[in-house]
This record gives C-alpha cells, sequence and structure tokens, in this order.
C-alpha cells in the first residue's frame, strides 16, 4: 500500500493527516501506539502443494568437523525445552497485585500466523494454558525476510518489576579487544534468547494474553 504526500514546512510535526482523507481511507487508530492500520478484504487463496521426497544424506556439503553438532540445530532437539539452570530468569516485582493490558489489533493474516504459532508452541511443550493474574499482549514485528516475528508487550510487567543493577560492559571496550583480530566468528542459534528458562515460582508473572 502506497501513498503519495508533499513535503512543506510544518514545523516539528513529521506528517499532517486531514479529516477528508481519514475519512476516505477509515484506518484503524491505535492511539497508545501512535499507529495505522489498513483491514484488508477477507480473501481465499488456494495453493498446490507438490511432495518431496526427505533428503538422504542432511550432512552433505557440511564440513566434517561440525558433523558433531548437527542435532544442535536440528528440529528435534529445538523443540525441547532446556533444563533449568542458575542463571535462570528471576523476576521480582515491586508490588503485588493483577497485571492486566488490553489486547492489539490483529490483520486476517497475523491471525492465521498466530494460530499456527499457538500450535507449534502448545505440541512442543513450551506453552501452556494459564489463569495467571498477570496478563500480558502480544504483536508481530515484520522481518527482513517478510516473515513475522511474534513479540510479547511486557513493558507494564517491566514497570513493575525490581531492576538489575549489573553493570553492562561499554561498546568502546568490547570492539578494542577485537583489533589485531583476523578471525571472527558468528552465531546465529535458534531462538537462543526464548531457550533460556524462567525461574521456577516466576513462571505465572510471564503469561501472555490472544484473542
Amino acid at each position: 500500500m502506497k501513498y503519495k504526500f508533499l513535503v512543506s514546512p510544518i514545523g516539528q510535526h513529521s506528517t499532517i493527516l486531514v479529516i477528508k482523507w481519514l475519512e476516505q481511507e477509515q484506518p484503524k487508530i491505535d492511539w497508545l501506539l501512535r499507529q495505522l492500520s489498513f483491514p484488508i478484504p477477507q480473501s481465499t487463496l488456494a495453493f498446490i502443494a507438490q511432495e518431496e521426497e526427505a533428503d538422504d544424506n542432511p550432512l552433505d556439503g557440511i564440513p566434517p568437523q561440525y558433523h558433531g553438532f548437527a542435532k544442535v540445530f536440528g528440529e528435534e532437539e529445538f523443540n525441547k525445552l532446556p533444563p533449568h539452570w542458575s542463571y535462570d530468569i528471576e523476576i521480582e516485582l515491586t508490588e503485588e497485585g493483577p497485571l492486566n493490558s488490553p489486547l492489539y489489533s490483529m490483520t486476517n493474516a497475523e491471525s492465521v500466523t498466530l494460530k499456527q504459532w499457538l500450535e507449534d508452541k502448545l505440541k512442543a511443550g513450551k506453552i501452556r494454558p494459564s489463569k495467571s493474574p498477570i496478563l500480558s499482549p502480544v504483536m508481530f514485528v515484520p522481518k527482513k525476510d517478510g516473515s513475522r516475528c511474534l513479540v510479547v508487550d511486557y513493558w507494564k510487567l517491566n514497570s513493575r518489576s525490581k531492576k538489575n543493577a549489573y553493570p553492562l560492559p561499554r561498546p568502546d571496550n568490547l570492539m578494542s579487544k577485537l583489533q589485531g583480530a583476523k578471525l571472527l566468528t558468528k552465531l546465529n542459534l535458534c531462538w537462543g534468547y526464548n531457550n533460556v528458562r524462567v525461574k521456577e515460582g516466576d513462571k505465572w508473572k510471564t503469561t501472555f494474553r490472544t484473542k
């Protein structure tokens, strides 16, 4: 969806939308997030799936020295919950009580993606139904490849959580350690942060809600 805008000296404002345009386009306005969304008419898409044979040798093309780590990147291991460790996420609240945030609106396409995501995560045992009094909304953030990334908006929970004052390293100090380096390693692990477990007794505080 593309629109043309006129470049004008309007001071500190980035954009001015006139009433006539709003009446014509009828966008949904989220005043809290300062966002406009445009409803898409429902449509039916049909695709013909083509069956493909499974790869007999999935390690073909991978250097032999990495074959021993193949299961780390496999879907079977990824769908398992990792064990609890001493560095599990701990959530300490500054005050007790319910914390309920309203739902965010979603397009039809986002609703389909959400349903599939919920089914996959329930099947894998990574999420489960809850009656927690603390509920945070979810939204989708577009990725560079066109797919959608589900994000839980924990800003209300964060506002009621005790802050961790652990000092973070300075970026310039980290960069200085790379001086003279000739070989650099880049890791891209599937959902790495989401594989860090929440401490036992704090899981109910991370409950999210969907429509």
